[in-house]
């Protein structure tokens, strides 16, 4: 499970071969885009391309000159894995260049040391990105937490939950009306922490272990014509001082496609772009729940100011509930061990309710008022080290001391009394956990730290989350596997892997095509009864590279890396006969392309719905000079 490293800007196809949708002209590897080029999705540039509803003269497709650089070219992205968004830990040094699919690659070295958690001592950690918190020293879990009775999880008050502030102004920009509930399409896809795995949630909530038929049932139609066009772009945010800022966090409802950027959360019109509302925040986002409610509710983490050179980080303390309808903050609230306030590395949502963890405490809040439910119970050796969200709530419960003596619990509990439903032990030894899925309840980690590719997967842990039984281990060598978690730092952070049918599905690691100087892989299924693979398996193709979205209904959806001259594909993968069918081609147009290859699944947010694929970055930086343009997101969609 070889972590992939971030891109560098996509190989030029052969000079001799002008791009497919502009005349020829040549473009070098490193050029970044004009300032400009791709376009705000309200007031794009003139001849921006791919602008909004009422693009300028000669938009996108126009057989125009492209300006110089064209737009879109990728930077490189932040590190894919690491301390995760907002934690208080150093950031991962960057990885090195990678060559577009379709050429051989060098894995890059594992990733390693220790991290969430860990009480002892630790390596030097590097400078981080500017708006990424500081290292914070240990503190002992709960320090100010006595045992409460019963339950588990009862409030107790000793840990103090202050109310900051409750906002409930709807913040509508220029104007905008949100629109009349849609047809009632419900394969959402909400935001896969950094990535496009899914975990259950309201995208999957046809999808629900053994209630769940075994294929079929998809909501997403085939069109009937597949190649795709840009619908609309969003700008990066401008960031001062050559260091960069998180912007973490996307979601989609039947009405509104919502977007993290610099200290705001945004809603746009999910098809043409226009902005329907802004929500301001002192703060960048930290940490940003990949789970909605069925009223469309969700909840981040930010800091509470912005941070400069001489304060980095204001320490991720701020934990906000968001109405994604009306695009309003509906709370803030603090946690605080003793007087001091907690750096959260953890939120999710399950139900109405918003559960936040950390090394130091968490909570459990209702997710419409802020109304502390309940705490986790402290022990003078165990803490709650965070939850996974979506239909199930699920907690990974440390207990003993780092190494040998360490044993996770993981837990079911009731989301809005805290009341532990069924516990597995996981066996001594194993220090770190990610939830894959709350329902059926799927668990990955490192076991006696074998994985050795920095993927955080060496097993598979299939949980009964009524009895808390294990019902079967599957081992994963990170040799053979592609899917990845980052259960050092956060508890709920796996991508391109998805649970439905009963079954696991993840990729392959990539190998040689059938094509000379080409590679490509598969996605491949395990039941999570027997823990043994299927015999299904869907070819990415040569120069492709294909990952899991999510399910749609018994089908998986599936995103496709493009080789180097074509542009990528999503489809769908039918869950009983494992027959797949394109759903969208984007254009194999070299601008067009370098936009999208710099967003792709293994440190991005990706989503599919409707016939529309999200693309979306999950930090921002300064563009290295005043010529080039970089993009929050961009947006694709068949006519």
């Amino acid at each position: 499970m070889t972590q992939p490293p971030p891109p560098p800007p996509p190989n030029e196809p052969p000079q001799d071969q002008p791009s497919q949708d502009q005349p020829s002209q040549s473009q070098p590897p490193q050029s970044q885009p004009p300032q400009g080029g791709f376009g705000a999705p309200q007031d794009p540039p003139p001849g921006g391309f791919g602008a909004p509803q009422d693009p300028p003269p000669g938009g996108f497709g126009a057989p125009q000159s492209p300006p110089p650089g064209g737009f879109g070219a990728p930077t490189p992205p932040p590190p894919a894995q690491g301390p995760g968004y907002g934690y208080p830990q150093a950031a991962p040094p960057a990885a090195p260049p990678q060559q577009p699919y379709g050429y051989p690659q060098t894995p890059p070295p594992p990733a390693g040391g220790p991290g969430y958690g860990y009480p002892g001592p630790q390596q030097q950690p590097q400078q981080p990105p500017y708006g990424y918190p500081q290292q914070a020293p240990y503190q002992a879990p709960y320090p100010t937490v006595v045992q409460g009775a019963g339950g588990g999880r009862k409030f107790n008050s000793s840990v103090v939950i202050i109310v900051a502030a409750v906002v409930a102004v709807a913040l509508i920009v220029g104007g905008g009306v949100l629109y009349a509930n849609s047809s009632g399409d419900d394969s959402r896809n909400n935001s896969s922490d950094t990535t496009g795995g899914g975990t259950g949630g309201k995208d999957d909530k046809d999808d629900k272990g053994d209630d769940t038929p075994s294929g079929g049932g998809g909501k997403e139609k085939v069109p009937s014509d597949t190649s795709s066009k840009v619908l609309f772009q969003v700008p990066a945010p401008a960031v001062k001082d050559d260091l960069s800022v998180t912007t973490v966090g996307s979601w989609l409802t039947d009405k509104v496609y919502a977007k993290s950027g610099n200290a705001e959360i945004v809603g746009y019109d999910p098809e043409s772009g226009a902005k329907l509302w802004t929500i301001p925040l002192p703060g960048p986002v930290c940490l940003a729940s990949r789970h909605t409610n069925d009223a469309d509710r969700t909840a981040i983490v930010y800091e509470p100011a912005m941070p400069t050179k001489d304060a980095p980080s204001h320490g991720c303390s701020e934990v906000a509930a968001l109405d994604l309808g009306t695009g309003k903050k509906l709370w803030t609230k603090t946690v605080k061990s003793g007087d001091q306030k907690i750096s959260l590395g953890n939120v999710t949502v399950s139900g109405n309710t918003v559960a936040v963890g950390s090394t130091s405490g968490g909570a459990g809040l209702d997710i419409s008022t802020g109304k502390s439910l309940w705490a986790p119970k402290p022990t003078d050796t165990c803490y709650d080290s965070g939850y996974g969200g979506g239909d199930a709530l699920v907690a990974v419960r440390k207990c003993g001391e780092y190494g040998s003596n360490r044993q996770l619990h993981i837990q079911t509990i009731d989301p809005r009394s805290g009341k532990v439903v069924s516990e597995y032990e996981m066996s001594s030894g194993i220090e770190y956990a990610s939830v894959v899925s709350t329902n059926p309840l799927v668990v990955a980690a490192d076991v006696g730290d074998s994985a050795g590719d920095g993927s955080g997967i060496s097993d598979f842990f299939s949980i009964d989350n009524k009895t808390g039984k294990l019902l079967t281990k599957i081992s994963a060598p990170g040799k053979k596997y592609a899917a990845k978690c980052d259960g050092i730092t956060k508890i709920e952070a796996c991508s391109q892997l998805v649970v439905g049918n009963n079954k696991l599905y993840i990729p392959t690691e990539e190998h040689d095509g059938g094509a000379e100087y080409s590679r490509t892989n598969e996605i491949v299924a395990f039941d999570l009864a027997t823990g043994k693979q299927t015999g299904e398996r869907a070819d990415a193709g040569d120069g492709y590279n294909i990952s899991p979205l999510r399910m749609d209904g018994g089908n998986v959806l599936a995103y496709k890396r493009p080789p180097y001259d074509k542009g990528g594909q999503v489809v769908t993968i039918d869950g009983t006969s494992f027959k797949e069918t394109k759903l969208l081609e984007n254009p194999a147009t070299e601008t067009v392309r370098d936009a999208e290859t710099s967003m792709l699944p293994d440190y991005a947010e990706i989503m599919y719905s409707g016939g529309r694929l999200y693309m979306s970055q999950v930090y921002a930086r300064k563009p290295s000079s005043a010529d080039d343009t970089e993009y929050l997101a961009v947006v694709f969609g068949t006519n």
